[in-house]
C-alpha cells in the first residue's frame, strides 16, 4: 500500500447543532436500509447474501493469477467445472511422485506388475541443487492446470493431491486413470538429467503387449495428444524441447513405464524440463513459469479432445 504524503485540506469544523440535524437525517435512512438488508436475507441466519451468493460464480470467470496454485476446493478430485468448451470431457491428472515417497522407502520399492516385467511401486523423484523436489513441483502445476481445465468446463480427476502417505503405485496410477475412463490422462514430471540438459519433452507410449498390458489402443491418441502439448508448452513457455532426446521434436517413447503401459486411455507423461540444469531448474523454481506451463498443458490437451 501507498501513502499519498501531500498536504490535505484543512477540515470544516462543525458546531453540534449541525451534528444533531446530520445525525436526524441519517437515521430513517439507516432505518429503511436494515430492513431492505433484513428482507433479503442479509443477516447470519438461513439466508445468503447476495454477495456470497454471487461468489462461486466470479471465482470461476475469474483469470488464473500468476501465483495461484489451484485451491484444492476449486476443482477437486472428479469434479466439474462451468459450462465451457470441454463441458463432457474426463481429464485425469498424475502428478509424479508423492512428497513423502521418502519416509517410505520400503513401501515404494516394492515391484508391482507393469504387464511386460515388474517395477518398482514409486519413487522419490529428483529435485533442484536447492532442494526444490520435484513431487512438489508436479504437485503445483497439476493444481494450477486443474483449475484451468475446470473452467473450461472439463471434469478433473488426480491420481493423489498430497493426501496419502506415499504412491500411489504406478500400477494403480494407470487403473485410475481407466476406471474414470478418461480422455486424456497427463502425468506432469521433471527430468533429473545431467547439467546441460535442457528443454522439455513429451514421453509416449510404445507398441506393447503382454500380460496386462496392451496398448495398441492408445498409442496413436497418446501421440497426437503428446504433439498438441509440444506445440502448445513450447508457445506458453518459451522453453525448447528438449537438447538431449528425442531429435529436437520433444517426443519420445518409451516400453518400461507402468503407467504407460497399462493404460486404456490416451496417455502421456510430461517431463517438464531438466532439474539437474542451473537454468532449467531457475525455470521449474519460478512460480509464474509453471503458471506457463499450466497454460501450455491446458492449450495441448484442450486441441486434442476438441479435435
Amino acid at each position: 500500500m501507498s501513502y499519498d504524503e501531500s498536504p490535505q485540506p484543512a477540515r470544516r469544523r462543525f458546531g453540534r447543532r449541525h451534528l444533531t440535524v446530520a445525525v436526524a437525517a441519517l437515521v430513517p435512512t439507516g432505518l429503511a436500509g436494515w430492513l431492505v438488508w433484513q428482507g433479503t436475507g442479509g443477516s447470519d441466519g438461513a439466508g445468503a447474501s447476495a454477495a456470497t451468493a454471487a461468489g462461486p460464480a466470479a471465482s470461476a470467470s475469474a483469470p488464473a493469477s500468476p501465483t495461484d496454485p489451484g485451491a484444492r476446493g476449486e476443482a477437486g478430485d472428479g469434479g466439474a467445472g462451468p459450462a465451457g468448451p470441454l463441458a463432457g470431457k474426463v481429464v485425469v491428472i498424475d502428478p509424479g511422485h508423492n512428497p513423502r515417497n521418502r519416509d517410505h522407502t520400503a513401501e515404494i520399492n516394492k515391484k508391482v506388475d507393469i504387464g511386460t516385467a515388474t517395477k518398482e511401486c514409486d519413487t522419490t523423484g529428483t529435485a533442484t541443487k536447492s532442494d526444490y523436489a520435484e513431487a512438489e513441483f508436479t504437485l503445483d502445476v497439476s493444481r494450477r492446470l486443474r483449475t484451468l481445465l475446470a473452467r473450461q468446463g472439463a471434469t478433473v480427476t488426480f491420481t493423489h493431491d498430497d493426501d496419502r502417505p506415499y504412491g500411489p503405485c504406478v500400477d494403480e496410477r494407470a487403473r485410475i486413470g481407466n476406471k474414470a475412463k478418461a480422455d486424456a490422462v497427463v502425468s506432469v514430471h521433471a527430468d533429473g538429467s545431467a547439467p546441460g540438459n535442457r528443454g522439455f519433452h513429451v514421453i509416449l507410449p510404445a507398441l506393447v503387449k503382454g500380460g496386462a498390458a496392451d496398448t495398441a489402443a492408445i498409442v496413436g491418441p497418446s501421440r497426437e495428444l503428446g504433439e498438441r502439448i509440444v506445440v502448445d508448452l513450447r508457445r506458453e513457455t518459451g522453453s525448447a524441447p528438449a537438447n538431449y532426446l528425442g531429435d529436437g521434436t520433444g517426443l519420445d517413447t518409451r516400453d518400461d513405464l507402468g503407467g504407460l503401459n497399462l493404460s486404456t486411455v490416451p496417455k502421456v507423461f510430461v517431463e517438464c524440463g531438466n532439474m539437474q540444469d542451473s537454468a532449467d531448474a531457475a525455470l521449474l523454481s519460478d512460480a509464474e513459469w509453471r503458471q506457463k506451463a499450466a497454460r501450455g498443458l491446458a492449450a495441448g490437451i484442450r486441441g486434442f479432445l476438441e479435435k
